[in-house]
């Protein structure tokens, strides 16, 4: 996926131009980006301040870790399981 070359911050500012009575259009040019990629921000990140979006990212960041504990331990119980039905336990 490619990388945005703004912060999540700074398009958090960007969407607040259009809440602040901006055109859209306006704003696109401005700032270099296309109508699809606003709407898609708005989407994401409508109504959120910086502080929720950093806070998104923490918890963003910690479900991608829990999913990687998870495939581990399911992993980890499936080779015990089928150890156990071989000795016959």
């Amino acid at each position: 996926m490619k990388r945005s070359r703004l912060s999540e911050t700074q398009i958090v500012s960007i969407l607040k131009e259009a809440d602040a009575g901006l055109k859209v259009e306006e704003i696109c040019r401005k700032h270099g980006i296309s109508n699809a990629t606003y709407y898609n921000w708005k989407s994401k990140y409508g109504g959120m301040e910086a502080s929720d979006v950093k806070r998104l990212k923490e918890l963003e960041e910690e479900n991608d870790r829990l999913k990687k504990m998870f495939a581990d331990v399911s992993l980890e119980n499936s080779a015990m399981r089928k150890l156990i039905e071989k000795k016959g336990w």
